[in-house]
């Protein structure tokens, strides 16, 4: 990973464009080909990112002032004009073993793999731990229409969670493939709040009987 702090402008353009003034910002350059830019505010979500793959090409304007030019294959491109680099270091993270969840959202999540239609009638399973480049979502399902179904799955589901999916959907609805993806959040409790933001954002909540799942999975637990 390359990470770049530096006075810049950033000039998006593809579906729709979008522009960052110069100021000070953090670049970061990841292994497996994404290019994020981070503000020092708003938390975790960057201001722009390109998802991989894509190339960098990094070059000078007429005036001399260097320039970075990420392309993407759909297209989109994020134009980078630096006018200072304030610091700049490469890191070799190595080998990411990937979120531990804890024992009951571990088996959470497998029971609902192998029952995706308690979540939603007529939901079926694509794949567990589908990959995209800010990490895994749990479940990758689709619906009886056909369309994809992101599920993100929490033992207590809080504000936090529903912040994780929406950063998920946000970058698979960017993926000409899979678009429209709608995401269903799935705990077996989710506060308020949390259910009351992932409305806010066209997020389904499902609140999951984790004892009842077991007994779907368990014969000697079946009534029928």
């Amino acid at each position: 990973m390359r990470l770049v702090v530096a006075r810049c402008q950033v000039d998006y353009a593809g579906r729709l464009s979008a522009h960052l003034p110069m100021a000070t910002r953090v670049l970061m350059l990841k292994s497996d080909g994404s290019v994020l830019v981070h503000s020092d505010g708003g938390s975790y979500k960057p201001l722009n990112w390109m998802s991989p793959p894509c190339t960098v090409r990094e070059g000078s304007t007429e005036d001399g002032q260097v320039e970075w030019t990420v392309a993407a294959k759909s297209g989109d491109s994020l134009r980078i004009l630096i006018e200072e680099v304030l610091h700049d270091s490469s890191h070799d993270l190595g080998v990411d073993p990937g979120l531990q969840k804890d024992g009951v959202e571990k088996h959470l999540q497998e029971l609902l793999a192998e029952h995706p239609a308690t979540l939603s009638e007529g939901l079926s399973l694509v794949r567990r731990e589908f990959p995209t480049a800010i990490g895994p979502v749990d479940l990758m399902c689709r619906d009886d229409a056909g369309l994809a179904v992101a599920v993100e799955i929490k033992r207590r589901g809080d504000i936090d969670g529903v912040e994780q999916l929406t950063r998920y959907l946000e970058l698979l609805n960017r993926d000409p493939l899979l678009r429209p993806v709608r995401g269903i959040f799935a705990a077996q409790e989710i506060r308020p709040q949390a259910r009351v933001l992932a409305e806010d954002r066209g997020i389904a909540c499902a609140v999951v009987d984790y004892d009842l799942l077991r007994g779907m999975d368990d014969p000697s637990q079946r009534l029928f």
